[in-house]
């Protein structure tokens, strides 16, 4: 989204008589790229279409407080982060299961979804990336999938350039030893 578009976008969800027909631009010009975003942080489908829609509703409630500090995309992405980072946490929490258990499950659960195509690298690489921490899982995905520069995912996760290539650095090195591993 151009800059412009962008700033008229924002003086009219600031003001009330537009703000809806805004808010449903807004939707459209967003709602895949974040569906996809957090769809590679919890796996799910269903727990993707839930968690956006978190993510659209906070986004609603809060957008006469965004400051414009950073561009809109980059603040939509911090909710969406946040939301899915928020989700992950309760399900360990709910779970008594180990996390070793969930992110387990959410590895085999690729293999029956249509989120990855019948394709066995592209299975591997998605078994691989769900083996990451959270936080390391979060940073390729947004460099590696959503080809973000550093600064903007150091703006939307509010982490230091340089934190954020060492997760990045980590996190290719273990999805490098899963993949050699599981082709031994």
């Amino acid at each position: 989204m151009a800059v412009i578009q962008e700033q008229e976008l924002l003086l009219q969800l600031k003001q009330e008589a537009t703000r809806k027909r805004a808010f449903d631009s807004l939707i459209r010009n967003y709602q895949q790229m974040l569906y996809y975003h957090i769809r590679r942080m919890v796996i799910s489908h269903e727990d993707a279409d839930d968690v956006l829609q978190n993510t659209l509703l906070k986004a609603w409630k809060n957008i006469e407080r965004f400051r414009g500090d950073s561009a809109l995309k980059t603040w939509l992405y911090r909710i969406a982060t946040n939301e899915s980072l928020t989700f992950l946490n309760k399900r360990k929490k709910m779970s008594q299961t180990a996390v070793e258990n969930i992110e387990n499950d959410m590895r085999h659960s690729l293999h029956g979804g249509s989120y990855v195509s019948g394709d066995e690298i592209e299975r591997k690489l998605q078994a691989a990336i769900g083996t990451l921490p959270d936080r390391q899982r979060l940073v390729f995905n947004m460099r590696y999938f959503d080809e973000m520069k550093y600064d903007e995912i150091s703006e939307a996760l509010e982490v230091s350039v340089g934190a954020l290539k060492a997760s990045f650095h980590h996190a290719v090195k273990k999805i490098e030893k899963y993949l050699e591993e599981t082709n031994d």
